[in-house]
């Protein structure tokens, strides 16, 4: 990531729906991939894209996660107004809802000049200087991707960020879910992320107050422009 910035479109797509929100990244993934193949050997990789919304209530389970991760049948679901959907990215069962900061980054990675390893510990930095904002020390854990609080801490570990990436072709897709005022309770019907031993918090609950979701993704923006090197190009 040296020389000048590439540049990112950011746009806000509110409360989405997850499938709806999913073909669009497909849409601007596909896209990007042929810019790629138009403009071989230019040195041009396209205008990368960020995406931020919030779903209504959803589990998505990754293509190597366990279905025994969902502790609660269909029918208990349906009673809590969620649904649950495979999708096409790494990682096990997590919880999309109202009030969580979803962020999904169409990058091509080669045009940044880093590898996945590099792309993840990224997207980790930004959250934890995203939730630094508010006095609040995101760490990471070893053998676990996304930011935790005291993960070093028997019996206090818990996951504030949960990151889970599609790459193909060097272009990514899926992302990152950050807590914001995410109504907990929603993960008692699952083992996040297959995690039986930890627990799972938010902004809200480390503040003892609700903030509001706009500024958290004005801070999330600000984050990913500064260590991704990107310069916003519109909405």
């Amino acid at each position: 990531m040296k020389g000048r910035p590439q540049k990112v479109i950011i746009t806000d797509l509110g409360l989405i729906d997850f499938k709806e929100a999913w073909e669009i990244q497909r849409k601007a993934a596909s896209g990007l991939i042929q810019k790629k193949n138009e403009s071989a050997g230019t040195g041009d990789s396209g205008v990368h894209r960020l995406f931020l919304c919030e779903h209504p209530h959803v589990y998505t389970l990754g293509k190597s996660g366990s279905e025994s991760n969902l502790l609660v049948n269909e029918q208990m679901l349906e009673q809590k107004g969620a649904n649950v959907i495979r999708i096409d990215r790494g990682g096990d069962i997590t919880y999309h809802g109202p009030g969580q900061l979803v962020c999904y980054p169409v990058f091509d990675l080669a045009g940044l000049g880093i590898g996945v390893k590099q792309y993840i510990e990224l997207l980790e930095e930004a959250v934890i200087m995203t939730i630094g904002h508010y006095g609040i020390s995101g760490q990471r854990m070893e053998g676990a991707t996304g930011v935790w609080l005291e993960p070093d801490l028997p019996g206090r570990a818990r996951k504030i960020c949960a990151i889970g990436v599609k790459v193909s072709r060097a272009v990514t897709n899926h992302g990152l879910a950050l807590n914001v005022n995410t109504d907990l309770d929603y993960f008692r019907y699952i083992n996040p992320c297959g995690f039986t031993d930890k627990g799972v918090t938010s902004i809200k609950k480390e503040l003892g107050r609700s903030t509001e979701i706009k500024r958290t993704k004005e801070l999330v923006r600000e984050a990913f422009l500064s260590v991704f090197y990107l310069l916003e190009n519109g909405v």
